[in-house]
């Protein structure tokens, strides 16, 4: 996964009712966490978590 990307977004990360549509501005190897994607929603909304809460849009 990669900037400008679109993936999709767990449940557990938005607090959204199921999966939602959003594009990665960011992608950032933490020591700590490993890979961890920052992904911009359409409505404006931030998410950043490790790569594992998002799925690649098919």
């Amino acid at each position: 996964m990669a900037v400008n990307d679109y993936v999709m977004v767990s449940p557990q990360v938005s607090h959204y009712a199921d999966w939602a549509k959003g594009q990665i501005i960011e992608v950032e190897n933490n020591p700590w966490r490993g890979i961890v994607l920052v992904v911009r929603m359409e409505n404006g909304d931030i998410f950043w978590d490790v790569a594992d809460s998002f799925k690649k849009e098919v």
